[in-house]
């Protein structure tokens, strides 16, 4: 199955609602484009869109968008570190390792990133999970289902949940895709916060 993930793009920070209440809760997703929005208004992004459901549902959840469009998994760990002593959140969402594998890098060395990332999120505190991804096929038998192991195999050693591709109903529809191809347009986006609602919520939410 062909399912696309994001190349480069711009960044995109957001930091939730303006409408933030001091919450209990606090999500920091730390991602690439896909969760970036790129090619969307901040407000039209899925992970916008989650902050405003869970909001209207009277869950106090906030949001902290720390994905930058092109990111991978050695920027991503480069960055962590302030972004845990600066927001010192809650849970962290993991969304990484698309660009990773579009650039062919060694899986090897992504599970190591993986496994860094959790752990220092854990030891500040916080409770993590980890978003599968996936790549085209094009890629090669061999490296695509490295690829795709690479996550069952993190998130069994490190013991944390796995999420399912959020793209996985969306990728393969035109109708649901920008120009490019490749990210999720703003028709697609309330599905994937919706999605993303439906995972995220009672493993936040005790």
């Amino acid at each position: 199955m062909l399912l696309l993930i994001p190349l480069f793009g711009f960044s995109d920070h957001l930091h939730g609602s303006e409408q933030r209440t001091q919450s209990s809760y606090s999500l920091l997703v730390l991602g690439d484009s896909l969760s970036a929005g790129y090619g969307l208004e901040q407000q039209q992004g899925w992970v916008s869109l989650l902050q405003n459901l869970w909001y209207n549902e009277g869950i106090q959840i906030d949001v902290i968008n720390a994905a930058i469009s092109g990111e991978t998994s050695d920027g991503a760990l480069a960055r962590l570190p302030r972004l845990l002593e600066q927001h010192r959140p809650s849970h962290v969402l993991i969304e990484l390792g698309g660009n990773d594998g579009l650039q062919g890098h060694p899986v090897t060395k992504l599970k190591s990133n993986l496994i860094q990332i959790v752990n220092l999120a854990q030891a500040a505190g916080a409770e993590v999970f980890l978003q599968d991804m996936q790549i085209p096929t094009n890629y090669g038998r061999r490296y695509t289902q490295m690829f795709a192991d690479a996550y069952d195999e993190v998130a069994r050693v490190q013991n944390v949940p796995l999420l399912p591709f959020f793209l996985e109903s969306v990728a393969l529809n035109p109708e649901l895709m920008q120009n490019d191809g490749i990210h999720p347009n703003a028709q697609a986006q309330p599905q994937i916060a919706e999605f993303m609602r439906q995972q995220l919520t009672p493993l936040i939410v005790e």
